[in-house]
């Protein structure tokens, strides 16, 4: 595995100085392209591409930020390409399109290239578009494709917090589509052992509430009355912030809710409310009659969690040596964490990895499914590490 990365704020100038630097003397299966989404992709993915060989396979995605370990401010707009090859390696792609009308149907055509798996060892990477809300729908669809045998990670499209409209890419040397309102799916095979690590750093905070009315990603209810008058109170937080929309999500983001899980929390974030019914709006699915709790957290949690995921990931391996990890963060935890936690996470991650090439994105929603047909995460770090 070989990463680069660049900050020049010409698209082909960015594009062919990180591929450059991730594929070094190396013939690379799959090419994976993160960026800003202020780039010409044209003008980006025509730069890559030229330096990919025959049988590359090139996907990627716009972000909210991303997790590069000794290049330059991770604050700062930059593209990041990370080169995965070798002859222990297989990569099968597809893409599923249309998803905001067919979830579950877009999500098992993207992981059919998982089903085309040979390597004892197996993983299926999912780079989804961000904006859709219940993508943990795509993840039932991958699942129902990839079986119980195989794990799913993978990250959300961003772009820069923005909310407007996330872009993937998929193809090869002959040409990189730009897509929305898709999932890209690649198999991972190899040789050696994959490991994931999953952690977030937040807590529960308080009493438990119950989910009393929702409906997909909309929160009427918890505890039998309306759920923006039970978050504020049990939050604390201020009606004034109501008067403004950034201030709103700026609470919010800070006091996310966590949903009961057998193993640990399933974390959600409020973005929105409507002031007719005093509803809750989520990019997720909030389930009714689950357990929810206010979550907290302190700085040092949330910029451990990235070491601690990776730890696990590579723990994973059982004594194998990584040859590289890719991680999928959060950009909500790049938010509430702020320049300088940021660099403090970062930091960390690189410690725990010892030097090992590490790449990755702030994102709009993780995938991890390790069990079970879910797997959609929020304000949490996923990490991939390959042997």
């Amino acid at each position: 595995m070989g990463t680069g990365y660049s900050q020049s704020p010409d698209a082909a100038t960015a594009g062919s100085a990180a591929a450059a630097q991730a594929i070094a003397d190396r013939n690379p299966a799959l090419l994976i392209i993160y960026c800003a989404v202020r780039y010409d992709f044209e003008r980006l993915l025509n730069a890559v591409r030229a330096q990919a060989d025959a049988d590359t396979v090139i996907v990627g995605c716009t972000t909210a930020g991303h997790v590069t370990p000794g290049y330059g401010d991770p604050a700062e707009e930059s593209v990041v390409v990370v080169a995965l090859g070798g002859p222990g390696l297989e990569v099968r792609a597809a893409v599923g399109r249309n998803v905001s009308t067919r979830r579950q149907e877009a999500g098992a055509g993207a992981a059919a290239g998982v089903a085309g798996l040979t390597k004892d060892h197996r993983a299926g990477l999912l780079l989804c578009d961000g904006l859709l809300g219940e993508q943990n729908e795509v993840v039932r669809g991958a699942y129902s494709v990839a079986s119980a045998l195989v794990p799913l990670v993978g990250g959300c499209a961003g772009d820069d917090m923005r909310l407007r409209q996330t872009h993937q890419f998929f193809g090869d040397r002959h040409g990189v589509e730009v897509l929305t309102d898709a999932v890209i799916g690649v198999g991972l095979g190899s040789d050696a052992k994959l490991g994931i690590g999953i952690a977030h750093g937040w807590h529960k905070r308080g009493e438990p509430m119950i989910v009393t009315r929702s409906e997909k990603g909309r929160l009427y209810e918890l505890d039998g009355a309306p759920a923006l008058d039970v978050f504020l109170e049990r939050t604390g937080i201020d009606r004034s912030v109501l008067e403004n929309a950034e201030a709103f999500q700026a609470a919010a983001f800070a006091n996310p809710l966590g949903l009961s899980r057998r193993t640990d929390e399933d974390i959600r974030i409020a973005h929105s409310w409507d002031p007719d019914d005093g509803s809750l709006l989520f990019l997720a699915d909030t389930p009714q009659g689950a357990l929810a709790w206010v979550m907290g957290a302190e700085e040092d949690s949330v910029v451990d969690a990235g070491a601690i995921s990776c730890r696990q990931a590579i723990d994973a391996l059982d004594g194998a040596q990584p040859v590289g990890i890719l991680a999928f963060d959060c950009g909500v935890r790049k938010m509430v964490l702020g320049p300088d936690g940021v660099k403090r996470e970062i930091a960390a991650m690189e410690r725990e990895t010892a030097g090992v090439p590490l790449a990755g994105f702030y994102s709009y929603g993780e995938f991890a499914r390790t069990r079970g047909a879910r797997g959609l995460h929020r304000l949490t770090v996923v990490t991939l590490a390959i042997a």
